[in-house]
C-alpha cells in the first residue's frame, strides 16, 4: 500500500473523508429540483431560466463616492446592489456624534439622513433594481430611508425590491453591531415583518445570516445549525405578534459564506435547503411552498482572504464562488482580491465581476441543475452535516431557543472553541494555507490599495451640520415625538419611523429615541 500525505483525512468541519465513496455511503435525495424538500435546488429549471444575480458588496466614504462605485459596477455588467455601511451608521451615531470620529466612511459609507441616502441612489432608478443593505440595528430607519427616496423618484413602496439583512441576533453571537437588548430588537425586526408585508410587499424583510457567524470562526456544520436556529427564533417571533406564517415567510431569506473546503461547501447548502424546509413544514406548519424554500445569498469567505500574496486570493475567490454555484446560490458576491489590505481598488473590483461572469457564461456549469446530486461523496457529506447541525439544534431547544442559548453563550462558546482549533492547526501545519505557513516568499511585489481621504469626514460632518441648521424644526420635533410615543406603547415603529426620516430626523437621532425606550445592550463577561 502507497504512503498516504495525511494520517488522517477530514473536511473543515471534521467530517472525517473515506477513501473511495460508494452507493452504500449515501441515501440521497432523488426529488426533483423545484419541490419539497429543496435539496437539489428552489426552482426546478435553476440557472437555466437566468443566472444568480451578481451582487456586488461596495460603499466607501460619503455617499457621492459610493454612487459613483455602484454606476461603475452596473455598467461592468453586475445586476444588483448591496449596500455596505460605515460603523457609527451601523451603530446609530451620526457623523458628528465624538464616537464616530476616525470611523466615518471608513469601512463603509456613511449615511445620516435622506439627503445621504439621495445622493446615495442618484440616477439609479429604484424601481429597475434590486438593492442589498447589509444592515442590523438600524435596519429599519435605512429601509424607511429607502422608502422615501423611491417615493421621490416616483416608485411606490409596493414595487420596490430588495433585502435588509436585519439579522439581530447573530450580532449577539458573533459581529457585535447591537444597540439595544433583545426585546427591543425583536420588536423592530417583527414590525418590520408586519409593516412590509401590508406596504413594501416584494421586499425580504431579513436575511438570516450564517455568513459572519462563519467570519468569526465557526464551521460548515455550525453556520448551519446557528443559522437556522436564528431563523426559527424571528419565524416564532413573528407567529407570537400575531402574524399568519405563509404571510411573511416567503420573504425571508438567508445569507451564507462559502468556504475552501469545496465539496463540504457545496453539501452544506443542499443540507440547510433541506432542514429549513422540513423546519417551516413540521415545526411551523408553513403551507406555501415560497415559506418553505430556503432561498439565499452568498459571499465568498473574507477571513479566508490573506495579505501575503494577495493575488492568489483570485484563486480562492473562484474555488469558493463554484462552489456556492454548484450549492444553488441565488445571488453572490465575490470578494476582491486586495481586500486583506484594504477596500477595494476599482480593478479588483472588476476582477471580481468578472470572476462570477466566467463561471456564468464560459464554465457551463450553470447550464446543468444540481451537477453534483448523485455523488456518493457529496450526498454523504450532505447527510452528515445536516445529521451533525440538527444534534446542535437539538441543544438549543434544550436550553430555551436561540434567544436563550445566546444568553448562557453558548453559540458564542462552540465558535471560540472551533476557531481556536482553526488557528492550532494552521500553527502546526495541519492546515495549510498558501503563502502564509507553506509556498512563503520572502519578498513580494506590492499591490495598490485604496485610501479614504481623511477630508471625506470633514465633508460629511459639515453636510450634518447644515442639515441640522435648515430643517423644519418644528416638523422635525413632531415627528420624533411621534416615534417616542410609539416606541412607549405597542403600536408599530415602521410608520413613525418613515415620517421621522422625511421630516429630516437623522439616524442617529431616531436611534436615540429608541435607546431612551429600549435601553443599550451590554454583553455579560
Amino acid at each position: 500500500m502507497s504512503k498516504l500525505r495525511k494520517t488522517r483525512f477530514a473536511t473543515d468541519a471534521d467530517i472525517e473523508i473515506k477513501g473511495a465513496y460508494t452507493p452504500a455511503d449515501a441515501k440521497g435525495d432523488a426529488t426533483p429540483p423545484g419541490e419539497f424538500p429543496f435539496t437539489r435546488g428552489v426552482q426546478p429549471t435553476m440557472y437555466r431560466g437566468q443566472l444568480w444575480t451578481m451582487r456586488q458588496y461596495a460603499g466607501f466614504g460619503t455617499a457621492s463616492e459610493s454612487n459613483k462605485r455602484y454606476k461603475y459596477l452596473l455598467g461592468q455588467g453586475g445586476k444588483g446592489l448591496s449596500v455596505a455601511f460605515d460603523l457609527p451608521t451601523q451603530m446609530g451615531r451620526d457623523s458628528d456624534h465624538p464616537m464616530a470620529r476616525g470611523e466615518v466612511g471608513r469601512v463603509g459609507v456613511a449615511i445620516d439622513s435622506l439627503e445621504d441616502m439621495r445622493v446615495l441612489f442618484d440616477g439609479i432608478p429604484l424601481g429597475d433594481v434590486s438593492t442589498s443593505m447589509t444592515i442590523n440595528a438600524t435596519a429599519a430607519t435605512l429601509l424607511g430611508l429607502y422608502i422615501a427616496v423611491g417615493e421621490e423618484q416616483g416608485v411606490p413602496a409596493k414595487d420596490l425590491r430588495g433585502t435588509i439583512q436585519n439579522d439581530i441576533l447573530k450580532e449577539y453571537i458573533a459581529r457585535g453591531t447591537y444597540i439595544y437588548p433583545p426585546a427591543g430588537s425583536m420588536r423592530l425586526i417583527t414590525d418590520t415583518f408586519t409593516y412590509c408585508s401590508r406596504e413594501v410587499p416584494q421586499w425580504n424583510t431579513v436575511s438570516i445570516s450564517g455568513y459572519h457567524i462563519r467570519e468569526a470562526g465557526a464551521d460548515a456544520v455550525q453556520e448551519v445549525a446557528f443559522t437556522l436556529a436564528d431563523g426559527m427564533a424571528y419565524v416564532q417571533a413573528a407567529i407570537d405578534a400575531g402574524l399568519a406564517v405563509d404571510e411573511f415567510a416567503p420573504r425571508l431569506s438567508f445569507f451564507f459564506n462559502v468556504h475552501n473546503n469545496f465539496l463540504e461547501e457545496v453539501a452544506k447548502f443542499r443540507a440547510a435547503r433541506r432542514m429549513w424546509a422540513r423546519i417551516m413544514r413540521d415545526r411551523f406548519g408553513a403551507k406555501s411552498a415560497k415559506s418553505q424554500m430556503l432561498r439565499f445569498h452568498t459571499q465568498t469567505a473574507g477571513v479566508t482572504l490573506q495579505a501575503q500574496q494577495p493575488l492568489v486570493n483570485v484563486v480562492r475567490v473562484t474555488v469558493q464562488a463554484l462552489a456556492a454555484v454548484l450549492g444553488g446560490t441565488q445571488s453572490l458576491h465575490t470578494n476582491s482580491y486586495d481586500e486583506a489590505l484594504g477596500l477595494p481598488t476599482e480593478e479588483a473590483a472588476r476582477i471580481a465581476l468578472r470572476t462570477q461572469q466566467v463561471i456564468g457564461n464560459e464554465s457551463g456549469v450553470a447550464d446543468f441543475i444540481d451537477p453534483l446530486g448523485g455523488s456518493w461523496a457529496v450526498e454523504s457529506l450532505t447527510d452528515e452535516i445536516e445529521k451533525r447541525a440538527q444534534a446542535y439544534l437539538d441543544e438549543i431547544a434544550k436550553l430555551g431557543g436561540m434567544p436563550a442559548a445566546i444568553e448562557k453563550n453558548y453559540p458564542q462558546k462552540e465558535i471560540e472553541r472551533r476557531a481556536y482549533e482553526h488557528q492550532r492547526a494552521v500553527e502546526a501545519k495541519q492546515r495549510i494555507v498558501v503563502g502564509v505557513n507553506e509556498y512563503v516568499m520572502t519578498e513580494e511585489e506590492p499591490v495598490p490599495v485604496a485610501k479614504i481621504d481623511p477630508a471625506l469626514e470633514e465633508d460629511q460632518v459639515a453636510r450634518v451640520a447644515a442639515l441640522r441648521s435648515r430643517r423644519n424644526a418644528a416638523e422635525h420635533q413632531r415627528a420624533l415625538k411621534a416615534l417616542d410615543d410609539a416606541a412607549s406603547g405597542t403600536a408599530n415603529l415602521l410608520g413613525p419611523i418613515v415620517g421621522a426620516v422625511k421630516a429630516m430626523a437623522t439616524v442617529g437621532e431616531i436611534a436615540d429615541v429608541l435607546r431612551k425606550r429600549f435601553g443599550e445592550y451590554h454583553p455579560q463577561a
